[in-house]
């Protein structure tokens, strides 16, 4: 009676909690926060700045540049039209008037336009670009306002008999990107599914096996989505658009692994067991601890991310951790009810029986690669480390620190208007340093700035809360040496007050995302090496596990660097890849290791010796192992195809390093290794000593049919 009285009462606990949590898992978008202090360091100079900007009068600062270009060169006609449009969205400097909204084409409360020219038109050498810098805080802290003003801003500003007009800036960029990361939740979540079903098609060729993980990671990712809806009004952390998407496929990807593990593992006792639900709980038995020690170093790993500045990576964490947890959760309750209640019918037509043996072909391919490895492990061991440490060098080709404008794998107006703006001044900034200072130091303060080496040019803004904000120009092109240098003068002559901006950030960024690697780092590894250990009772395993899979992190990432640039055509890498992409690939794959090495630890158990243990375990693990890898590789690999360049370089070196470490790192690196290792792989546990030097046997299998 228990076989059928659990598994439905599991079911029906599962309806209950999907029933509550959908109404909540709607809501994730309420908690996400995409403000520009959100990306930023918590403790940074210029995230002080977002923030006091943000409690102004309006709100953050939208700042934007008219672009009016002319190949050849601009007319006086074109200078006529572009001064008519920039008089139609503008107010001059020190006028207290607004544009009424219906003037700028939008159903808008008309204090919501007021934006101001930042000094007068400048023109290139080459009299083919004019450009206007133009500043607002009316939008203030609505989105949807922000995103209509800067709208508003192209229908008025538009091109005219041959003459392109493009709207730039801070503002348009950050429209743009808050356009492109709103559009990313659903998009994921598709494609992702998408994938995964089709793999899990392949993987089983059943019509209807494939469909039972699929429905499963979907209630997970539910779940998950409520649980950190929750979180999040319950703690404050900081939840984005990132964060949010990077979850949905921890949750695909982590979630699927586990499912091919528990499937495969519920196959093989089927045809052991008469009865499903014994061969369920055998197999949850056999592979339960292999799936909890996973998914523990991936969240551990993603716990360490607290320990970062960076806001919306130290929010990344505990979001990627509940995702991870609560596919982990379905998978070892929901999965199982649901199959035992199917019973073998659900494999058909390939239907394991009581009593039969599997057909052995993909075991086979897996026992001849052990084989290969086997017959020499020392050459091939030597052979695999010179060819992923050969590949890790090309790390020293990846691009430099990738700007803002150059983020876009196709380019929205505003990184069009950035670009012709570079070129057609590339001794200019077109943005401000933003400085903000306490309201009775302004006009010192003012005076100081305009007196730093570098600046060109210096205007009082916005005042409110005992703060002022004042605008810096400096007189080198954004993010360069040279402005880095005026940025740092700044804050060197002016200790009283903060000193932000786009450039300010982007230099604060390369600063902390260096500071966090140094602590994230170590703390990654220690608490991956801590639970390996504890799963395999060993040192020397563990270690030989986390060499392979930072061996692999390196190779990934040279890969990128003879990828991104010279291939991609990628103008930057983001500074905070490499935390992530090791974080990533260190916590994900050791999954494969662990399941590798933990079936080598039962063969052990079991009286195999060394050799016959580790060439076991492979033939046995070495297919769900490759289905698992190409899982979640092609769940990454749907980062790529997003518009954003992080993401394509974080889904493209995780997709890489992943199947790397599936078909070269766990097949022939490490198997070699336990092969030379011998008993010594398991030191200085019970297992590294000879049958002959132990006491009784290891009663870790006792109970569990085999």
């Amino acid at each position: 009676m228990r076989h059928k009285v659990v598994p439905w009462g599991v079911l029906a606990l599962w309806i209950i909690v999907l029933a509550v949590a959908g109404s909540f898992a709607g809501r994730l978008g309420d908690v996400q926060r995409d403000q520009t202090a959100d990306y930023l360091p918590a403790g940074a100079d210029s995230t002080q700045v977002a923030k006091l900007q943000d409690r102004l009068p309006g709100g953050e600062i939208t700042g934007l540049v008219l672009v009016y270009h002319r190949d050849g060169g601009l007319s006086a006609a074109d200078r006529a039209t572009a001064a008519r449009q920039v008089d139609a969205v503008t107010v001059p400097p020190g006028t207290s008037a607004t544009k009424p909204a219906a003037e700028l084409g939008a159903a808008t409360d008309p204090k919501d336009f007021a934006a101001v020219r930042n000094g007068p038109g400048v023109t290139s050498k080459d009299n083919a670009t004019l450009m206007y810098a133009l500043s607002t805080a009316a939008p203030g802290k609505d989105d949807d306002a922000k995103k209509a003003f800067v709208e508003a801003v192209r229908d008025r500003a538009a091109d005219a008999d041959g003459m392109t007009v493009k709207v730039g800036g801070d503002g348009a960029l950050a429209v743009d990107a808050r356009g492109v990361f709103g559009s990313l939740d659903g998009t994921l979540m598709l494609a992702t599914g998408l994938v995964v079903a089709l793999l899990l098609i392949l993987t089983y060729r059943s019509p209807v096996l494939w469909l039972v993980p699929l429905l499963v990671v979907g209630a997970g990712a539910v779940c998950a989505r409520a649980a950190v809806y929750g979180l999040a009004s319950w703690t404050g952390i900081t939840v984005t658009s990132q964060s949010a998407g990077i979850m949905t496929v921890l949750v695909f990807g982590a979630g699927t692994d586990y499912a091919l593990l528990l499937v495969a593992r519920y196959r093989d006792e089927l045809r052991r067991h008469p009865l499903p639900y014994d061969a369920m709980r055998t197999a949850l038995r056999g592979c339960g601890p292999a799936l909890l020690a996973s998914s523990g170093t991936v969240v551990a790993g993603l716990v360490c991310l607290l320990a970062a500045d960076l806001n919306n990576i130290r929010g990344l964490g505990p979001v990627g951790a509940v995702g991870v947890v609560c596919a982990l959760v379905a998978m070892l309750t929901l999965l199982p009810a649901i199959l035992v209640l199917l019973g073998r019918r659900v494999f058909w037509p390939l239907i394991p029986a009581y009593g039969s043996e599997p057909k052995r072909r993909r075991r086979e391919l897996f026992a001849a690669m052990g084989g290969s490895a086997a017959k020499r492990p020392t050459a091939v061991l030597l052979t695999g480390v010179v060819l992923l440490g050969a590949l890790a060098l090309g790390a020293f080709n990846l691009p430099g620190v990738l700007k803002q404008e150059d983020s876009y794998t196709t380019e929205p107006d505003s990184t069009v208007a950035m670009s012709t703006l570079a070129t057609a001044f590339p001794d200019r900034s077109s943005r401000p340093i933003e400085v903000m200072t306490p309201t009775g130091r302004a006009d010192r303060t003012l005076a100081d700035a305009r007196a730093v080496d570098g600046v060109a040019s210096a205007a009082r803004g916005r005042s409110g809360g005992g703060w002022t904000e004042i605008a810096v120009t400096a007189k080198t092109a954004p993010e360069s040496a040279g402005e880095n240098a005026t940025i740092e003068r700044l804050r060197d002559r002016l200790p009283e007050a903060h000193v932000g901006g786009a450039s300010a950030q982007a230099l604060d960024l390369a600063d902390t995302n260096t500071h966090d690697r140094l602590v994230v780092i170590p703390l990654v590894l220690g608490c991956v090496l801590l639970v390996l250990a504890l799963l395999l009772r060993s040192l020397v395993a563990p270690l030989l596990l986390v060499a392979a899979v930072v061996l692999v992190w390196g190779a990934a990432m040279g890969i990128g660097g003879l990828v991104f640039g010279p291939v991609l055509g990628f103008a930057g890498l983001d500074p905070g890849l490499p935390l992530l992409t090791f974080v990533f690939l260190v916590a994900l794959g050791v999954d494969y290791g662990i399941f590798l090495m933990h079936r080598t630890r039962e063969e052990t158990l079991r009286g195999a010796g060394p050799r016959e243990a580790a060439l076991t375990a492979l033939r046995t693990t070495g297919g769900v192992i490759a289905s698992a890898g190409i899982v979640l590789a092609a769940t990454f690999a749907v980062l790529a195809s997003l518009p954003l360049v992080m993401f394509v370089e974080l889904g493209t070196i995780i997709a890489v390093g992943v199947l790397l470490d599936t078909f070269l790192v766990r097949t022939y690196l490490v198997t070699s290794a336990n092969l030379l290792l011998g008993r010594l792989v398991w030191w200085p546990g019970r297992l590294s000593r000879r049958p002959s030097e132990s006491a009784e046997p290891p009663p870790e299998l006792v109970g569990t049919g085999r």
